[in-house]
């Protein structure tokens, strides 16, 4: 199932978060045994550097970003997709722009932890659990 996995899903595993860092490493251990079916937008791998540096050090920001590169795709970007992003009908920008590179990566889906912020986006979210209930059929 081709998807792009938000953020936060790779915040709860390089942050080791509290009782979600299994079920998002499940699901980003999917994609490593399903090349090809996940993708990131671009604008994520600075979201993450600029969290994980501050909370993990530079090192291991950069560590679990050479990693993802080496599993997924980065979303096509153009100004056509920002234009897009721009013209969604969802409030937080940063969230129409995971939508945006969604659209561009034709994913089915975007899997995330803040599906009430994707109520408006022309591609489903979907938390992990449920991914990993759909995949597993």
């Amino acid at each position: 199932m081709r998807a792009l996995v938000d953020t936060n899903i790779f915040l709860d595993v390089l942050l080791a978060r509290e009782g979600l860092t299994e079920e998002s490493q499940r699901v980003l251990d999917w994609f490593e045994e399903n090349p090809g079916d996940g993708w990131i937008a671009w604008h994520t791998l600075a979201n993450l550097y600029y969290i994980g540096s501050k909370m993990v050090g530079c090192a291991a920001a950069l560590d679990a970003i050479d990693e993802i590169l080496s599993t997924f795709e980065v979303s096509p970007v153009a100004s056509t997709d920002a234009r897009c992003a721009r013209n969604l009908d969802i409030d937080d920008f940063e969230d129409a722009l995971q939508a945006s590179a969604a659209i561009s990566a034709r994913a089915e889906c975007i899997v995330t932890r803040n599906i009430r912020d994707f109520l408006q986006s022309p591609i489903p979210a979907v938390p992990p659990q449920s991914f990993l209930k759909t995949v597993a059929n």
